[in-house]
């Protein structure tokens, strides 16, 4: 199926897995472009120096275009797109829009900038920046999302912008491909789809999780880190959500004690790390202390297995997911089911 994605970035299908971190390695980027989507590799959970050994290792398995996600407001946001170009990697992607210096810098040098968006004016704004493509997350999508449902987000994004649109949140199948190209997108991004994959490296236990809930079980929370977080509802985020401030603080320095030995950051950094995220918002000091740790709360889950301690970051479709495909089966799925519906559709 040939679409503006695919023409842009050279893989088989209109399909990307996004960058998730702490889940999106080597192994499911290039088992996901193997299978001829558009893996994309999450740097902000790594070193520059771990970002570009990864960047080689998913290079020895695969000879398909993939991509890398960045951080557009790190410290060392400039270094690693020295390693993206320096590489030769395909795309750059970022979760927040890049600056149009940034985007300029990576186009001269010759690769693709996809940033993802919440939001029309966004998306207009990386466009006129020079972004050749953008992703459009609804609010079903995973982690930090908005209030507006893709079916209603993704037609005034097409309608906005000039560049190739990525449609993000509740897709999951061949079905969900068919409706978005309807609305005018060029293909569609999933997250959570690819973690419950038998490439994914997240533990078993955490994936049981995910396939034992029900779509009751997804929930939107500003308990973690003060910004509206999808995740699955646990024991952890349900006591967040019934603790006082006091107490919420006592369970932030406790949760932060044991992450701090991960981390091994100090407490000064922990705390000035938190306030760098708060960008204006009103956060009490326990959300301080959580913001400044979510990386880790995300790794609790996604590399030690720990569904107690961690956050597990999920776009609704986790509710209706049922089995662990390998990358190349679920991407063959989708698009065989792609094909039969636009085969069994009526005539215009």
């Amino acid at each position: 199926m040939r679409t503006p994605l695919t023409e842009l970035v050279g893989v088989r299908h209109p399909i990307v897995q996004t960058g998730m971190g702490w889940v999106a390695g080597p192994r499911l980027v290039s088992a996901a472009a193997n299978a001829g989507a558009l893996g994309v590799l999450a740097s902000a959970t790594m070193t520059v120096d771990e970002l570009r050994a990864a960047v080689r290792k998913v290079r020895s398995r695969t000879d398909a275009p993939f991509g890398v996600n960045l951080r557009a407001d790190a410290a060392d946001a400039r270094e690693r797109v020295r390693v993206v170009v320096e590489e030769g990697v395909r795309v750059a992607s970022f979760a927040l829009a890049p600056s149009r210096e940034l985007i300029a810098e990576l186009k001269d040098a010759g690769v693709v900038v996809i940033p993802s968006v919440g939001a029309r004016r966004h998306a207009e704004k990386v466009a006129a920046w020079g972004a050749d493509a953008v992703v459009v997350q609804g609010g079903e999508g995973g982690g930090h999302t908005g209030e507006v449902a893709t079916s209603v987000l993704l037609p005034q994004v097409v309608d906005a912008v000039d560049v190739p649109v990525v449609a993000a949140g509740g897709f999951h199948d061949g079905r969900g491909l068919v409706a978005a190209l309807s609305y005018g997108a060029a293909g569609i991004a999933m997250g959570t789809r690819f973690l419950l994959t038998s490439d994914s490296t997240v533990p078993d236990a955490v994936k049981a999780r995910y396939l034992a809930a029900t779509v009751k079980d997804v929930t939107v929370t500003t308990a973690v880190d003060g910004l509206p977080h999808r995740m699955l509802r646990t024991e952890m985020v349900a006591a967040l959500e019934g603790a006082g401030r006091l107490r919420a603080l006592a369970q932030a320095v406790r949760r932060a004690a044991g992450f701090r030995a991960l981390s091994g950051l100090s407490w000064t950094a922990m705390v000035r790390d938190g306030l760098a995220m708060r960008h204006g918002r009103d956060l009490s000091w326990s959300q301080v202390l959580l913001a400044a740790n979510t990386p880790m709360l995300l790794r609790a889950s996604m590399v030690e297995g720990r569904t107690d301690l961690g956050v597990m970051a999920s776009g609704q479709v986790a509710g209706v997911i049922e089995d662990l495909p390998s990358c190349e089966e679920l991407v063959a799925r989708i698009m065989a089911e792609a094909a039969h519906v636009l085969r069994t559709l009526p005539p215009p």
